[in-house]
């Protein structure tokens, strides 16, 4: 017995919002994906008009109505943001209360104090993915946003070999392990047994954490040096002292 799986766009009340195929589905998603991508980072849009922009052109290539695609817009925008928005404003004043209390400071020297700059980026990649187990991805984001320009800084080391760590350390957290939405979603939908997903999901976090943290750091600090300097704005190419 076989099964067929089919892809859909839903709106708010699981109605779909395109009679489109699945390959048409997908490759919506894809040009949506990268319409964000470049306009953000080669167009230097503000990414909240690149979302909209590639909200657009996943839609029109998905064919769907242009009333739909800003109802389900602004439907899911208002969602997540209900969603979210608590946790991640509650998270922006522990991060500030965290670097204004000299709570990053503190936790940055310990860092320096017990690991050198070889052996840095791996010590972020376990320290982002300790808080990431179980701390919403953009919770994790505010409060290590202040500590990777602390390394950063009082190290001289380039942002990329201690911020690609941390984030990968976050992300692949958040997607791959319980009790994040994602895994969680999974569970749900496929009835896949908790644990199982919790055993599999960090044999698979391990080996993606160090290739897409430590190891792929120091190719990214290659394609996009930046530094931070003493007065804590990061500058392409330009080393801490300067």
């Amino acid at each position: 017995m076989t099964t067929t799986y089919a892809l859909h766009l839903l709106a708010a009340d699981d109605k779909p919002l395109s009679s489109a195929g699945n390959g048409q589905l997908i490759a919506a998603a894809l040009l949506g994906i990268a319409t964000v991508v470049v306009l953000i980072v080669w167009a230097k849009f503000h990414p909240f008009i690149g979302l909209i922009l590639g909200t657009a052109v996943l839609g029109a290539v998905a064919a769907v109505a242009p009333g739909d695609i800003v109802t389900s817009f602004v439907d899911g925008l208002g969602s997540t943001f209900g969603a979210v928005g608590l946790l991640i404003a509650l998270g922006a004043m522990l991060g500030k209360l965290l670097a204004d209390s000299g709570g990053a400071n503190q936790i940055v020297d310990s860092i320096i104090a017990r690991v050198g700059p070889k052996t840095l980026p791996w010590a972020m990649a376990l320290i982002a993915a300790i808080i990431g187990l179980p701390m919403f991805f953009e919770i994790g984001v505010v409060i290590l946003v202040p500590i990777i320009l602390l390394v950063a800084r009082e190290t001289g080391v380039s942002l990329m070999k201690v911020g690609i760590p941390a984030l990968a350390g976050l992300s692949i957290l958040h997607g791959l392990v319980p009790p994040h939405p994602g895994p969680e979603t999974a569970i749900s939908l496929l009835h896949a047994p908790l644990s199982y997903t919790l055993i599999f999901g960090l044999i698979i976090a391990v080996p993606t954490l160090i290739l897409a943290g430590p190891l792929l750091a120091p190719l990214m600090d290659r394609l996009v040096p930046v530094h931070v300097g003493a007065d804590g704005n990061a500058r392409s190419g330009v080393a801490a002292d300067q």
